[in-house]
């Protein structure tokens, strides 16, 4: 299955109300000038990457997001023992299940890292469900996994007995977005919930989902029904209450 797609840029609809069209005949002119679906969000535009470029580069924002962290475990080990092209087909399968699942949601696939990757929820498409779409997400990522990881399984032999999962780590909160660095200018969002999102991630048992007490609140007891834990998680003082989704 893949991604709904739009044909209109969303971003550029509901923050100037301008019908960009990213899709069938009426974006080929666009096209002509560079203007294409974007690589985070393929239902946003290249447009809105060079609105939020120049928009960054002059000042950063605070904006109220949901970050979804996921991890791909057992990829090291696995790199280490199996042929390049085993490799390969696993992290491909990897980041493309993602994508499609954040993509469904509208979320921003805004970085890979080795074999994880990081997700923003409500920027630049608003979403006033954000930490709900992203426990949502994070579900969609373990089930499509799973599905491809097993047909992995069938066409790679070498992968047999492997631990083969995905852990994932979800916050919700005010991050600051905006492009940092100097020598190497990266378009991003710090703050203490991508700290929290990313340390509850590497909290979680292989095929885990992990939330904070942020997500727990605005997602709901229906969505959300496991009873909160303390972890001692890296970096952080006191221990951070987290909730299985």
């Amino acid at each position: 299955m893949t991604h709904t797609q739009s044909r209109i840029c969303k971003g550029c609809w509901q923050q100037l109300r301008i019908p960009v069209p990213l899709r069938g005949p009426a974006s080929i002119p666009f096209r002509a000038f560079g203007i294409r679906p974007s690589r985070m969000n393929p239902n946003t535009c290249t447009v809105c990457e060079l609105m939020f470029t120049r928009i960054m580069r002059a000042r950063k924002i605070s904006v109220d997001v949901s970050v979804l962290f996921a991890d791909l475990r057992g990829y090291t080990a696995l790199s280490q023992s199996l042929p390049p092209d085993a490799v390969s087909s696993l992290l491909d399968a990897f980041y493309d299940e993602c994508a499609e699942a954040i993509w469904d949601h509208d979320g921003l696939l805004n970085k890979t890292i080795g074999d994880a990757v990081m997700a923003i929820f409500n920027f630049p498409i608003q979403q006033p469900d954000h930490a709900e779409q992203a426990v949502r997400t994070g579900r969609e990522i373990q089930r499509r996994c799973e599905a491809r990881f097993k047909a992995l399984l069938e066409d790679h032999p070498a992968l047999g007995g492997s631990e083969l999962g995905v852990g994932i780590g979800i916050d919700s909160g005010a991050v600051s977005f905006g492009e940092f660095g100097r020598s190497h200018r990266d378009l991003t969002a710090i703050g203490t919930v991508v700290n929290t999102a990313a340390r509850a991630q590497a909290a979680t048992a292989t095929g885990q989902i992990l939330v904070t007490q942020s997500v727990y609140d605005r997602a709901g007891r229906d969505l959300i029904e496991g009873e909160g834990r303390a972890y001692d998680l890296k970096g952080f003082e006191a221990p951070v209450t987290l909730y299985a989704a």
